[in-house]
This record gives structure tokens, C-alpha cells and sequence, in this order.
């Protein structure tokens, strides 16, 4: 690890569990949201949300460095950071290679780390993936409003990758709102129901689309880039076998 790579705070969860596993002890500061590893992760400072992170608590941890990403942090919170004289990474994560590439990037080239063996796993585990059958298929991804996976989403990839031909991947946005009425009747095989970020259950969510085959699955192993990554084959595949 660098010299200058002691303090780190991490504005990602994805990112927090990557550092965490990778380098124990590293983090000094990191959002509501970041859930894993519970045990290296307990007593790390908590600096709000991936929204609204409370930029003074973070600048009084003194952090040699702050990991953001452009998708789930706020431009302004990272102006604010960097004004008050905070270095700060963003990532940006659209699709598995990208995302093995910027881990790569933050864990090698920013704190000087061996590449950890779990991001080669993951490669090898993603290499390995030969789709089961094809779906044709919607993400929801919240509901009241419903949204969806659109284009050029990092779950979209994955998802693709095991088979999963998303009805909306040529959308003009990436995350748009669609009427229940028009996914029912987008002719799909399956619906896929992540239980992040919005959490669908078996009780929540199927309901909307009766007779329509849903997938319940880890939005862990769906959304996140880190060591779930090399789970996530196997744990998806899993969850759309049996649904479809």
C-alpha cells in the first residue's frame, strides 16, 4: 500500500466491500448503506448517505482519499469535498469489463494493493458463464413509480451475460419510468425482481404481473461490483433457472 493511501472513505458500498476485504482497517469513514463485511466494517465512522453524505464529518476524518462513483454520488457533494481539499476518485461502472477494470483501478493503482485473488476469481467466474436458456424479459427496479433497467446498465450486462434479453435495453434513458399496464403487456417470459434497490419480495411485486414467471433475486449479487462478483454467476443463474 502507498505511503499516502492510509485514510480512505468510501461513498460506495460496492467500493466499501471491495476496500474492506481487500485491505482491513483501511476505511476510516463510510455511508448508511455500506452493509458488508459487518465485522470489519464495525466502528468505521458512518458519514450519511450515498446522497447526502455529510461532507464536514468527512473532512474532519482527514482522509487521504475519498471513492466515489458518478452514478450513485451527487456532483455538487464531490465539489464540495475536493473544496474543502479532499482528493477524490469517481468511478464509473456501466458493465462488467468497466467494473473489473476501475476495481482494478482503485485497488491497485490508487491504494497500491496486490490485486486481491477474489477480482480474479470474479473474471474467471464471468468467463466461464454459458447462459442456461434465453429470456425475454423487464427489471423493475422501484415501483410507485415503476421503473426499469433501461440502457447500458451494469446489471443490464450481467444479466445479459446469463441470457436475460432485456425488453428495454434499447430505451433512450436508463432508468425509465414505465406504467404497470405496458410491462404487462410487453410480451416477456419473465419478470426479474431484485431485492434491491427497491425490495422486492414474494409478497411485493409478483402480484403485479400475474401468470408471468418472476425472478426473485440478490441485488447484492445483481448490482453491486466487488468480491460478490464472484458469486454472482452461480447465485443469479440460480435464482432465474428456477423461476423460469
Amino acid at each position: 500500500m502507498r505511503p499516502d493511501r492510509k485514510r480512505v472513505v468510501s461513498l460506495v458500498p460496492s467500493l466499501t466491500e471491495a476496500v474492506a476485504v481487500s485491505a482491513p482497517g483501511l476505511l476510516v469513514g463510510v455511508t448508511d448503506w455500506c452493509t458488508h463485511p459487518a465485522p470489519e466494517l464495525a466502528g468505521v465512522a458512518r458519514i450519511g448517505g450515498t446522497k447526502n453524505p455529510d461532507v464536514r464529518a468527512i473532512a474532519e476524518l482527514r482522509p487521504d482519499l475519498v471513492i466515489a462513483n458518478e452514478e450513485e454520488n451527487r456532483a455538487p457533494d464531490l465539489a464540495r469535498l475536493r473544496a474543502a481539499g479532499v482528493e477524490v476518485l469517481v468511478t464509473e461502472v456501466r458493465g462488467l469489463p468497466q467494473a473489473l477494470r476501475e476495481l482494478d483501478r482503485v485497488l491497485v493503482g490508487a491504494l497500491g494493493l496486490a490485486r486481491p485473488g477474489w477480482l480474479a476469481d470474479a473474471e474467471s467466474a464471468w468467463a466461464r458463464v454459458e447462459p442456461d436458456a434465453e429470456w425475454r424479459a423487464f427489471v423493475p427496479i422501484w415501483r410507485r413509480p415503476w421503473m426499469v433497467l433501461g440502457r447500458d446498465t451494469f446489471a443490464g450486462d450481467l444479466l445479459a451475460r446469463l441470457g436475460v434479453r432485456n425488453v428495454y435495453a434499447g430505451h433512450a434513458e436508463r432508468y425509465p419510468k414505465v406504467a404497470v399496464a405496458e410491462l404487462a403487456a410487453a410480451g416477456c417470459d419473465l419478470v426479474v425482481l431484485p431485492d434491491e434497490p427497491y425490495r422486492f419480495t414474494a409478497e411485493d411485486g409478483p402480484e403485479a404481473f400475474p401468470g408471468l414467471p418472476a425472478a426473485l433475486v440478490s441485488g447484492r449479487h445483481l448490482t453491486w461490483y466487488g468480491p460478490s462478483l464472484a458469486q454472482a454467476p452461480a447465485v443469479l443463474s440460480r435464482a432465474l433457472r428456477e423461476a423460469g
